[in-house]
């Protein structure tokens, strides 16, 4: 068995094959900047959570969405009261079937 720098070169028979095997860890340590920039970003976003409201809203961008939150429970059948994140119930009743005179 051969080792030429991070690969190595092994014989199988009769033919060489490279194990990439060996690079792939050190290859991962390398970062790539726009990727360590990706990273710290999602990182930052973490921090500033705010248990499920927007981050880094401001009033107008939260009274537009209050609106648009009005606009769509009312157009599928919400409004003041009605609890959209409930799974609706229904209701089915029999019909009324009028009875036939059979008689002769």
């Amino acid at each position: 068995m051969l080792t030429k720098g991070f690969t190595e070169v092994v014989r199988k028979g009769g033919f060489l094959t490279r194990n990439f095997g060996v690079c792939a860890p050190v290859a991962q340590k390398v970062t790539d900047p726009i990727q360590a920039l990706f990273v710290k970003k999602i990182q930052e976003y973490k921090s500033k959570e705010s248990g499920g409201k927007l981050v880094d809203a401001t009033p107008e961008v939260e009274k537009d969405l209050k609106t648009e939150l009005e606009r769509v429970a009312k157009q599928y059948g919400g409004g003041s009261g009605v609890d959209m994140t409930k799974f609706p119930e229904f209701k089915f009743s029999a019909p009324t079937v009028d009875p036939i005179n059979t008689t002769n």
